[in-house]
C-alpha cells in the first residue's frame, strides 16, 4: 500500500491506537512529514454530498481518485466521468449492489475512503474500512445507536487506522473565529451554549411533490424513514460539533447526561397534504418525529448546551449558536457580541464584524482563497483537508472517532429519553476517563 505501506502501519498502530489518539501534538514529536506520492481515495456514496466532496479531492495534486462505488450506477458513472475530466486515470467502478462496497475495500492501491452514504450505512462501511486498514472520513453522524459508536471507538482501537467524521461546520468562518475568542477568554468562563439544526428539510424528505421512498429523488429515498420510525435528535453533529470544540468535550471536559423533549408531529403531514391533496397515499403515514425536539445536556464542567432538531416546520435556516460565559456572549442569529466594558453601550448589542476580522483563523486567513467556490461557504474545503492532511502526516485526525461517538450518540440518547418520558439519560464516556488527560488539538495545526 505504498506510500503508507499499510501492514506496517496497521501492526504498529493497533497497539498504540488508543495512546496516539489520546495524545497532545507535542508527544508526537510536532508536525509530521507528508508523504511524497498521492493519497489514494476510494468513495462509496457519489450522489449529492459524496460528489461534492469528490470534486474537492479531484482538484488537489496530492490526491487520486482510484474507484468509485454507488448503488446507482449512473451515479458512479458520473463520478468515473469527472475523474477522467479533471486529468484523472478511469477509476474502478463498483455498482454491484449494497455489498459491493466490500469489493472495493479489498483493493490494495487505495490509502483511504470517503463515506457519504445513508446514514445506516456509515457504521458498517466504516468498520469494515478500518479492518481492512484504510483510513476512514465519514459523513455525519457516524453512528444512530449506542452500540455503534461503541463498535466504532472499539474498532479504531484495535486496528489503529485513521478515522474522522467530517463535520464541515466546525470549520465555518464564523465559528473558528469564535473558537479563536473562547480560546483567549474574551467571553470568560464558559457557562451556556445553544446549537441545533434548524432547517427546513420538508422540500428533501418529499421529492418531488409528496413522495418518498422507492420511486423519489435524493434524499427522500432514505432520509424520510427516519422521521417515521424515531423520535428524537436524528442529526445534531452540525451544532455539537462547534460546541464541543468550545468547551473541551473529549478534551478535559464531557457530556455527563442529557434530557430531551418533543413536540407533536404535524409538520410532515400537512406538506403531503398540501403537495399531494387529501386523497395522496402518503396522507395516511403516521410519523413519529416531533416537529421540534429540544435536548438539554449537562456537561463535567458545569456548562449547560440546548440543542434544538427543527426540521419539519416553514423556517429559515439556522443552527442556532448561542455561547455565553462570565464576560458577554456572541449569537449567530442575530450576527453580534456583548462583552461587558469592552462593547460600546452596555446591555446593547455590537455587529460581530469587526470581531470576525480581528479574530479570522489563521486556517481562514490561509486557505481562503482555495476554499472559495467549495461547498457550504468554503468549509468543505477545510474538512476534506483536514482529512487528507492527517492521514499523508500520520498525525491524529482533529475530529477523531471519540468526537464522532460523543457528538452521534446524542441521537440515540434523545429517543431514549424521549420514548421514557424526557427523563435523563447519561452518556457513555467513550475515553474511557481518558477525557480528563487529552489535549485540545482541533484548529491548533498550521495545516489542519
Amino acid at each position: 500500500m505504498a506510500p503508507l505501506d499499510r501492514r506496517n502501519f496497521v501492526k504498529a498502530g493497533a497497539g498504540t491506537a488508543l495512546g496516539m489518539t489520546l495524545a497532545p501534538r507535542a508527544m508526537l514529536g510536532g508536525e509530521g512529514t507528508a508523504t511524497a506520492a498521492p493519497l489514494r481515495l476510494g468513495f462509496i456514496g457519489v450522489g449529492g454530498r459524496g460528489s461534492s466532496l469528490l470534486g474537492l479531492a479531484l482538484q488537489r495534486t496530492d490526491t487520486e481518485v482510484k474507484a468509485v462505488c454507488d448503488i446507482v450506477p449512473e451515479m458512479a458513472r458520473r463520478a468515473a466521468e469527472a475523474v477522467r475530466e479533471a486529468g484523472g486515470r478511469e477509476p474502478r467502478q463498483f455498482t454491484a449492489g449494497e455489498e459491493d462496497y466490500l469489493n472495493l475495500l479489498e483493493r490494495d492501491d487505495i490509502d483511504a475512503v470517503i463515506i457519504a452514504t445513508p446514514w445506516l450505512w456509515h457504521t458498517p462501511m466504516a468498520i469494515a474500512a478500518m479492518k481492512r486498514g484504510k483510513a476512514v472520513g465519514v459523513e455525519v453522524p457516524a453512528a444512530t445507536t449506542v452500540q455503534a459508536c461503541w463498535d466504532l471507538v472499539e474498532t479504531h482501537e484495535s486496528t489503529g487506522v485513521p478515522f474522522m467524521m467530517l463535520e464541515n461546520v466546525c470549520y465555518r468562518r464564523d465559528v473558528m473565529a469564535v473558537l479563536q475568542i473562547v480560546r483567549e477568554g474574551l467571553l470568560g468562563e464558559m457557562m451556556h451554549l445553544h446549537c441545533g439544526y434548524q432547517h427546513d428539510l420538508r422540500g428533501v424528505k418529499f421529492n418531488p411533490g409528496a413522495e418518498f421512498g422507492p420511486g423519489s429523488n435524493g434524499e427522500a429515498v432514505w432520509r424520510t424513514d427516519h422521521s417515521i420510525n424515531r423520535n428524537g435528535d436524528l442529526y445534531p453533529t452540525h451544532g455539537i460539533g462547534p460546541v464541543a470544540n468550545w468547551i473541551g468535550i473529549n478534551r478535559g471536559n464531557r457530556f455527563v447526561s442529557l434530557t430531551s423533549h418533543a413536540t407533536k408531529t404535524r409538520g410532515l403531514h400537512e406538506y403531503i397534504v398540501a403537495q399531494g391533496g387529501e386523497d395522496h397515499p402518503n396522507a395516511d403515514v403516521r410519523f413519529k418525529l416531533g416537529d421540534i425536539v429540544t435536548t438539554m445536556i449537562q456537561t463535567r464542567n458545569g456548562e449547560t448546551v440546548m440543542v434544538s432538531h427543527d426540521t419539519n416546520l416553514p423556517r429559515p435556516y439556522s443552527l442556532a449558536f448561542r455561547v455565553q460565559g462570565t464576560r458577554g456572549l456572541w449569537m449567530n442569529d442575530n450576527r453580534s457580541i456583548y462583552i461587558e466594558g469592552v462593547s460600546p453601550e452596555a446591555h446593547s448589542w455590537e455587529p460581530f464584524e469587526s470581531y470576525q476580522e480581528r479574530y479570522d483563523h489563521p486556517l481562514w486567513e490561509r486557505y481562503a482563497s482555495e476554499a472559495e467556490g467549495a461547498g457550504h461557504g468554503g468549509m468543505d474545503f477545510f474538512v476534506l483537508n483536514a482529512f487528507v492532511e492527517a492521514v499523508k502526516r500520520g498525525e491524529p485526525t482533529p475530529l477523531d472517532v471519540y468526537d464522532a461517538a460523543a457528538w452521534s450518540v446524542i441521537g440515540p440518547l434523545s429517543e431514549q429519553s424521549i420514548a421514557m418520558g424526557s427523563h435523563p439519560v447519561t452518556f457513555p464516556d467513550f475515553t474511557r476517563g481518558q477525557w480528563a488527560k487529552r489535549h485540545p488539538i482541533f484548529a491548533l495545526g498550521s495545516e489542519y
